[in-house]
């Protein structure tokens, strides 16, 4: 268990607190880039502050603070020129640096422009890449905006997938780091909602955890498992400081402010080996609900499970009481090393993980257990047959809410229609097919 400061400092997030300002110095994705195909304004919070994100006329993103600081109308309301926004009370506009440019009225009477020249808003850098808008928050200079490799995949179908989740950041990447949630909240739970009686899937037997420059590894076991399985060879990636790589997909838990947190996956599916060549010209991106139209939490898939565990825990869950065993050493491992990085960025040292080297920010490798497959490909036989990358042949198990027109561009890229199912089957719940054939495959 942790104090209620140790909590808090873990928790807030906000201007001015120490793991806010931390989260501040990396980039986050915050949006998709698709989502301003029609429209060019909207208001976003983030960090606890309340801002407005744009694309102007001449296709550049800017993020900045939402009042006019003329009389504090919403510039949420206002509309786009070639080169930043300008508000729809009395039309000054701010360029993506903050700068203002233009103040109409004013400049009539005041030929010099004095005070135009004086005025700025807060405005914070953004980016667009493999179909997400990052932005960067914290000091300057700003460092490198991560080039995984997987954004190079070839011959494969990425979305974007959001949701706003009403909890705290910090439980949502707890998850990150511990296997043996998946066992009983994506195994055994998505089995009991469609049987009361189903019999529970093999357990995990020993799990391991090591700390590498972008975050931590685990691996993990599980009965009728050989060690050759890459689960237990390579693992998954908690991914420093707020994300989750798992081979074919990222997630990211974007702190919108202390007691909400935006959820962000990248998802990529390699089309079968004979649907190739296949270039995708336009990444989707959503916004998947984490109710359904009777007010109940969604179960059924794999994100949306994971929500309503971590919205379970409490808005901001109180660990001065949690009783941790030994499937937490991960956990624990997590927590004590942002620790130890707000104590080091407060005595001035770089923040983990960043990229600062620009000839360095190609590509950048992460392990996965199933990059082989991902970079290679595989024919649709295998493709199916294959325990992790399987599923997503049959239907987008990741979260619900996958809209019609985005169904219908994967089908037509993976050359066959979904299932449509209402449950699906997750890899590692079909003990006894999987039996020793899971012994040295993915999973």
């Amino acid at each position: 268990m942790l104090s209620q400061e140790k909590n808090r400092l873990l928790t807030e997030v906000g201007p001015g607190t120490q793991m806010g300002d931390y989260l501040r110095r990396y980039w986050h994705p915050v949006a998709g880039v698709s989502e301003f195909d029609e429209m060019s304004v909207r208001p976003i919070r983030l960090f606890g502050e309340d801002l407005v994100l744009f694309k102007d006329l001449s296709g550049k993103f800017g993020l900045v603070q939402r009042r006019c600081p003329h009389r504090n109308a919403d510039l949420a309301f206002g509309f786009v020129e070639k080169c930043g926004l300008r508000c729809a009370y009395h039309g000054w506009e701010f360029d993506a640096k903050g700068q203002c440019t233009h103040q109409p009225y004013e400049e009539i009477v005041d030929a010099d422009a004095r005070l135009r020249k004086k005025v700025t808003v807060t405005a914070y850098e953004v980016r667009a890449k493999a179909g997400l808008i990052w932005a960067y928050m914290g000091p300057a200079p700003a460092p490198e905006l991560p080039d995984w490799e997987p954004f190079h995949y070839e011959h494969g179908f990425a979305q974007v997938v959001l949701a706003e989740v009403p909890c705290n950041w910090f439980q949502c990447q707890e998850n990150s780091i511990d296997p043996i949630h998946f066992e009983w909240t994506h195994n055994n739970w998505t089995q009991r909602l469609q049987d009361s009686n189903a019999e529970y899937v093999p357990t995990h037997l020993k799990t391991q955890y090591e700390e590498f420059d972008f975050g931590f590894i685990y691996k993990r076991l599980r009965a009728k498992e050989s060690e050759q399985n890459p689960m237990w060879t390579i693992g998954r990636v908690t991914l420093w400081p707020n994300g989750f790589y798992l081979g074919h997909h990222f997630e990211w838990r974007v702190p919108i402010d202390d007691e909400n947190t935006l959820s962000v996956l990248w998802v990529f599916n390699r089309v079968p080996k004979e649907q190739e060549p296949y270039v995708q010209e336009h990444i989707p991106s959503w916004y998947g609900p984490v109710r359904d139209e009777n007010g109940a939490w969604i179960t059924s898939h794999v994100a949306n499970q994971d929500f309503a565990a971590w919205v379970g825990q409490g808005a901001i869950t109180d660990r001065t009481k949690e009783t941790l065993g030994a499937s937490d050493r991960g956990v624990v491992m997590l927590r004590r090393r942002f620790f130890e990085e707000l104590e080091a960025v407060a005595a001035g040292k770089q923040p983990k993980g960043l990229i600062t080297d620009r000839e360095a920010n190609h590509n950048v490798y992460l392990p996965s257990a199933c990059r082989d497959e991902l970079m290679n490909g595989l024919t649709r036989a295998e493709l199916a047959a294959h325990p992790l990358l399987g599923p997503y042949l049959r239907d987008f198990i990741g979260q619900a809410g996958q809209p019609d027109h985005v169904r219908e561009a994967y089908e037509a890229a993976i050359g066959q229609r979904l299932e449509g199912a209402t449950f699906f089957t997750v890899h590692g719940a079909r003990a006894a097919e999987e039996g020793e054939a899971a012994a040295n495959d993915p999973a």
